[in-house]
């Protein structure tokens, strides 16, 4: 990215480590795992807890090599900042239309979600002209919040984020209370065949992704340099060690788990009745939503650099005059998003990310190799190995490549297709004002 497209930012500095971590693991906790337990105990059995430690050690090397590059960067722009450095504008423009493609859908998708769990108390706020309204609501809500202003973003974040560590932390110490060393498998069942541990590994790396989201306003952060790599590894470590701990008590509360339809939900009434159901299910609520509030603050800062990097109209780097925000950007997340919600079913939504995620994560991976001579320092975060760790995150997004279906890659073919008819008529435009 230009040297002009840095200092032309200004968005105020006023994201600490604190509230990047929020971001990264809001990202990264959504929905995923109030519903794995199950699948993963259907694939592994009781050897599943072992499963997420796996899925943690494959995403950690493209984790570190996010962690690496944001130490170099003090501008808006995480995937798109680090193509264009590494390899030039068209293939930086390509790494964050593929990002913001993701992040559409992902935030589309939860959306949806969302609405399917305020329908489990209400009904009829789940089907027909009730559910579009609760989109449209929850879109707009979002939207608005974000318009206002980053310190109001990051309050409600950091709301929704301790009503949905206290519920799962709830259930773990629950679960510790009443079942003790029960908790703990035995591990004398069969090992998983190589196949079902592969599918399970697939199913379980969706709880994974989404970190990506908190490098992304590094323009906004107070020092990116240090906080950035802290607060991706602090939340890969506390996330594992969750969800490590979430699989452990259901399937000891749960003794068909693998059979269960809502497994954290029978787990919560396993232990506390039907009011730990309710609870567990204000949860989902919560997680859902912070999620949603991560991806609304981080992933409209896109559009705003790749605008102020001349690959975008000018009228997305539009910042509020009052607010401070990219508010344009926000506004035309928010419509996308709110088109695609009530387009769309969850299930269809999400299988739709993989692909253009493995494509920006390779990029991102690559760039580690082609920028460190350039950027790194004593200011900097550096991975020790020379470029091991780059090439095991290349490989890691390769295998889930392969993992993927014909429909969801011809999907993304086009969104890259259309992302370059863009590109190319905003730079020809750019030429010929310049001309």
């Amino acid at each position: 990215m230009s040297e002009f497209a840095t200092s032309a930012e200004k968005l105020p500095r006023k994201l600490g480590v604190w509230g990047l971590w929020m971001l990264v693991v809001n990202g990264l906790i959504g929905a995923g795992i109030f519903g794995l337990p199950s699948g993963a105990s259907e694939l592994a059995g009781e050897y599943s807890v072992w499963v997420y430690a796996l899925c943690a050690l494959l995403i950690l090397p493209i984790i570190l090599c996010f962690a690496e590059l944001g130490s170099y960067f003090r501008g808006t722009g995480g995937p798109v900042r680090y193509g264009t450095e590494a390899f030039g504008h068209f293939v930086g423009f390509q790494s964050g239309w593929l990002y913001y493609f993701a992040r559409v859908i992902s935030f589309s998708a939860n959306s949806v979600l969302l609405v399917e769990s305020i329908g489990y108390f209400y009904a009829p706020a789940g089907e027909g002209i009730g559910r579009l309204i609760c989109l449209a609501l929850i879109c707009g809500a979002l939207t608005i919040i974000n318009v206002l202003g980053s310190v109001e973003s990051i309050r409600s974040l950091a709301v929704f984020t301790i009503i949905k560590f206290s519920v799962l932390i709830l259930l773990i110490f629950g679960g510790l209370v009443f079942l003790g060393g029960e908790i703990i498998p035995s591990f004398d069942s069969p090992a998983p065949s190589g196949s079902d541990l592969g599918a399970a590994v697939l199913l379980l790396i969706y709880a994974f992704v989404g970190f990506e989201g908190g490098v992304v306003p590094a323009g906004e952060a107070k020092n990116p340099n240090k906080d950035m790599p802290r607060a991706l590894i602090l939340a890969l470590a506390s996330i594992v060690v969750l969800y490590m701990l979430i699989q452990l008590v259901a399937e000891a509360a749960v003794p068909d788990l693998a059979s269960s339809e809502s497994p954290l939900l029978d787990a919560s009434d396993a232990l506390f009745g039907e009011v730990g159901a309710v609870i567990l299910m204000i949860g989902v609520v919560t997680s859902v939503t912070g999620n949603l509030v991560s991806n609304m603050f981080s992933t409209p800062r896109l559009t705003y650099a790749l605008s102020l990097d001349k690959s975008l109209p000018g009228w997305f780097g539009n910042v509020h005059p009052k607010f401070l925000t990219p508010s344009n950007s926000v506004i035309f997340f928010g419509v996308f998003t709110f088109i695609g919600a009530a387009l769309g079913s969850f299930t269809a939504l999400a299988a739709m990310t993989v692909l253009a995620r493995a494509f920006f994560y390779i990029i991102t991976c690559a760039a580690v190799p082609k920028l460190r001579n350039q950027f790194k320092g004593t200011e900097t975060f550096t991975l020790r190995g020379g470029y091991t760790i780059p090439v095991l995150g290349i490989l890691a997004c390769i295998w889930l490549m392969f993992q993927v279906s014909l429909t969801n890659i011809c999907m993304t073919a086009a969104f890259i297709a259309v992302g370059s008819v863009l590109y190319w008529v905003s730079k020809r435009n750019t030429s010929s004002e310049g001309a």
